[in-house]
């Protein structure tokens, strides 16, 4: 498809691909980077090629650092009230945007052709994957600030395993993915700010709570815009992708209302083991895109309880 100087210009997806099949995180993120300012300057023009078959890997390529366990057996992080605890915590976190990199150029390479998605779909997963790395790479500079390094703490791959149980409807990796596991994210970094704050860690939580939160909170709102866009379009008879396919205002919410919500909580009954789990942060969530509505009725029932952070 896209050419250019003589020369065949690489499609994103297969740009997707090189990110998934490079196995040290740090190259990952560089990479990954490089990649998404491309795409954004339109030095890339050509999502994917129809006529090529492509292959995404079962798992991403990972290096063989970090000491996987299953998280049962993961140890207690703490409350950052100690050094140990604040390395453990920022370990974790490291591990976490890791794994989100790779969550990000999956999305792309493995579903954006198979379902037709339109370009927006891909930009903003781009953005996306630009903001994890760049996650990684300062939550990793922080960790070494703090005297330890990626790899020096065990780490469970359980984002990955819900990944894995989604990766044949994307539906299903919106809903889990961007709606639940994002979405907790959200609930739990306002605590996770404070613990460092109380421990005397300035630094990490300012990192936390000025770049890290509110970007997160895009990525959960881009789950949340692209779990309408499918379902909706899954539902209407006018199945026109031949442009920004978006739906506003009171249609938007009224559809939203009528087929959306229930269609996220049976996915989210068919995927996820067990209830959501309060309290919620209903400010974040708002702000995402979705309120209580979608998830009060999958929470611990006769437990649930909100905050506003």
């Amino acid at each position: 498809m896209g050419s250019g100087g003589g020369t065949a210009e690489a499609t994103l997806v297969e740009e997707a691909l090189r990110v998934l099949n490079t196995a040290d995180p740090f190259e990952k993120a560089r990479l990954g980077d490089e990649i998404a300012t491309k795409w954004l300057k339109g030095d890339i023009e050509v999502a994917y090629d129809a006529s090529k078959e492509i292959q995404v890997p079962d798992r991403p390529a990972r290096g063989a650092n970090v000491k996987l366990v299953s998280p049962s057996e993961m140890p207690k992080l703490g409350k950052a009230g100690s050094l140990q605890s604040r390395k453990a915590l920022v370990h974790s976190l490291v591990h976490t945007e890791s794994w989100a990199i790779d969550l990000s150029w999956d999305i792309i390479a493995r579903f954006g052709k198979q379902e037709a998605m339109p370009r927006d779909f891909f930009t903003d997963f781009v953005k996306v994957a630009q903001d994890e790395g760049r996650h990684f790479t300062l939550l990793a500079e922080r960790l070494k600030e703090l005297g330890s390094f990626y790899g020096a703490f065990p780490a469970h791959d359980g984002l990955w395993d819900s990944a894995a149980a989604t990766s044949n409807d994307l539906l299903a990796r919106l809903a889990i993915e961007h709606c639940v596991h994002e979405a907790r994210g959200l609930d739990v970094v306002p605590t996770t700010i404070s613990r460092f704050r109380k421990g005397g860690d300035e630094k990490t939580a300012e990192l936390l709570e000025t770049v890290i939160y509110p970007e997160e909170i895009t990525h959960c709102a881009a789950g949340v815009k692209w779990f309408k866009f499918l379902t909706l379009r899954k539902g209407s008879k006018e199945d026109d992708d031949s442009g920004d396919h978006t739906f506003k205002g009171d249609e938007a919410d009224e559809r939203a209302d009528a087929e959306v919500i229930p269609k996220f909580h049976e996915i989210v009954r068919a995927f996820f083991r067990g209830p959501l789990k309060p309290p919620f942060n209903e400010v974040a969530r708002k702000a995402a895109g979705f309120g209580p509505q979608w998830y009060q009725p999958l929470a611990v029932k006769d437990k649930f309880i909100s905050h506003s952070f």
